[in-house]
This record gives structure tokens, C-alpha cells and sequence, in this order.
């Protein structure tokens, strides 16, 4: 078997898939639309939207298959992602690069593969639209066309998606995309007995901030604080602008490593350079997520809101 090799702008191209904030999503009409389309007009068994992470081949929509990702050093995709033309392998058991792979070999039986790469916000081949069965088969130029224009429909909505999922000014994800994003996560959370927590920030004195130094200059302090949580915490974690001057993360993790993101916040927040950095404090509320508990987002959220609060008394009356 041959594994798929790393492209040459990996670092650019994670980075690409990443800032679309659409891993570990729930699946969306927008996208079943267009492999139920192909799944049809190819007359094949498995149709996908797979998404090339570091590690991982990750199924936006799918098709014909219960999985929901499989490892990228077995993954067809990961091939596919290597060069701008429809990937196209006839029948996978007479190519010496697939013949020995276990999804040949063993479910869901790969003999025939076509993936057309989708491309991120920059161009960057993030993944494919990818058509399977488990007979052998051969695609015409006008099937590879076909293929590609489907391919460029999911670009168009992975666009659009990210485009009302993400905050104008700071470029992290909004409300819209951290709820999206925080059900998905706090339900495996769920399933798998994952420890999660909830921060929720809220700068202080922000509208004298404004008040002082006008709304240009508040919206470079609140620019300058989502590039400080980016820095401080995983990519992994969901970070968002709530709205106005709040801030959230969802982090799957423990206590000390909440603590110790916290800590690099602050080192951060006193180590690198803004305008109106002295005038820059926060208060945060921290709340661990219990399934029992919260039934939702939005009750954890109310929970990290109200302790949010009780920080920013607590600093008021001591001053700190």
C-alpha cells in the first residue's frame, strides 16, 4: 500500500481547512444536496464531501457509508488532494498503490475511486467530492467535468458557510458558528464521557475605552484580544466572539489545562505589542461542563455568563 504523501504547503493548507471551522460539524442539507446529486447521476454506491485534516480524512456529507472518518494514511483522498485534476483509479485491486489497502480489502470494498479536490478560501486543496463503488468502473472527460463542477458547489458553499459562521472584524467564529459547533462537540462530550469547559470573557471598562479613544481604536483592542486566545489556546478548542466585548472557549480538557491557558493568555497579553494594550483587562467565568446539568448550550453558557459576572464584582470591590 502506498501512503498518500504531504503536500509541500501543508502548514497554508491545514491552516486553509482549519479557518473554515467546519470539522467536527453536524451534517447540513447544503452539502447532502450535492452528494445525493452525484450519488445519483454517477449511479454509485458511496458519494462524499471528505475533508483532509492533519491525520484524518473527515466526511462533511456522506453517502452510503456509516463512518465518519478514517485515518489519512489509508485514505484515497489523501492522494487525491496532491494535484488539481479529478483522481480517477478504475479498479483499485489491479493498481499496485491500492490493491493491499484495507478499504480495498476489507468494508466498504474500494475497486472504484474518483475524487475531484475542493479547494479552501485561498485555493489551498483541503479535500475532495469523491465518488465510490465496488465494482470496477471507468469515468469519461465529460464525467471528470461533471465531477469538478459538483466540486466547485461545495466550494461555493463551504464560502458561504464560513461566511456567516465567522466575526467581520475579529475572524474567529461568531455566535452562529460557536453554536453550531459547541451542540456537535458537547454531544460527543456526551457519548464518550469527555471532560469539557466553558470560558466566558468579557472585557472591563471597554466602553470607556470607546468613550476615550474612539471605535476605531475599540474594535484594534478587540482585534488584538481574539489574536491573543487564538495564540493561548488549542486549535482544537472553539474560540468566539459572543458578541460586542465578549469572548467564549469551549475547551475539551481538564482544570489545569484551562488554568495554564490562562496563564499563557496573560504572559501573551503582557508580552506583545497593542496601542491601548495597559488599558486591556478582562474578567472570565469558568464552568465545567456536567451532562446532568446542562442540556444544552445555552445553559452552560448562562452558567459561564453568571460567573463571569461574579468575577467582575469580585474585581471591583478588591480593585484587581
Amino acid at each position: 500500500m502506498l501512503k498518500p504523501s504531504v503536500p509541500l504547503n501543508e502548514t497554508a493548507r491545514l491552516k486553509s481547512l482549519h479557518s473554515l471551522r467546519v470539522l467536527d460539524t453536524p451534517s447540513e442539507e447544503r452539502f447532502d444536496r450535492i452528494t445525493r446529486m452525484a450519488k445519483r447521476m454517477f449511479d454509485v454506491e458511496i458519494c462524499l464531501v471528505s475533508l483532509v485534516d492533519a491525520s484524518r480524512q473527515w466526511f462533511k456529507s456522506k453517502q452510503g457509508l456509516d463512518a465518519c472518518e478514517t485515518s489519512r494514511e489509508i485514505s484515497f483522498c489523501g492522494h487525491a488532494i496532491l494535484d488539481r485534476e479529478v483522481f480517477v483509479i478504475p479498479d483499485a485491486r489491479t493498481d499496485a498503490r491500492f490493491a493491499d489497502n484495507p478499504l480495498v480489502t476489507g468494508a466498504p470494498h474500494i475497486r472504484f475511486y474518483a475524487g475531484a479536490p475542493i479547494r479552501g478560501p485561498k485555493g489551498h486543496r483541503i479535500g475532495t467530492l469523491c465518488i465510490i463503488d465496488s465494482k470496477p468502473k471507468d469515468l469519461s472527460v465529460d464525467d471528470e467535468e461533471t465531477l469538478r463542477d459538483l466540486a466547485a458547489m461545495v466550494e461555493d458553499e463551504l464560502t458561504v458557510a464560513s461566511k456567516v459562521t465567522v466575526d467581520d472584524l475579529t475572524s474567529i467564529a461568531n455566535r452562529r458558528g460557536f453554536n453550531m459547533v459547541a451542540e456537535h462537540m458537547l454531544s460527543l462530550c456526551r457519548r464518550s464521557n469527555i471532560d469539557a469547559e466553558l470560558l466566558f470573557f468579557d472585557l472591563d471598562g471597554f466602553k470607556e475605552i470607546n468613550d476615550t479613544h474612539g471605535h476605531a481604536a475599540g474594535d484594534e483592542l478587540l482585534v488584538y484580544f481574539a489574536g491573543l486566545l487564538v495564540k493561548s489556546f488549542r486549535s482544537a478548542d472553539v474560540i468566539a466572539r459572543f458578541g460586542g466585548d465578549e469572548f467564549v472557549v469551549l475547551m475539551t480538557s481538564n482544570n489545569a489545562s484551562c488554568d495554564a491557558a490562562i496563564k499563557r493568555l496573560q504572559q501573551l497579553a503582557g508580552d506583545t505589542s497593542c496601542e491601548i494594550r495597559g488599558e486591556l483587562a478582562w474578567s472570565v467565568g469558568k464552568i465545567k461542563f456536567d451532562p446532568a446539568r446542562h442540556r444544552s448550550v445555552s445553559e452552560l453558557l448562562a452558567e459561564a455568563d453568571a460567573s463571569m459576572y461574579e468575577d467582575k464584582l469580585h474585581r471591583r470591590r478588591t480593585g484587581t
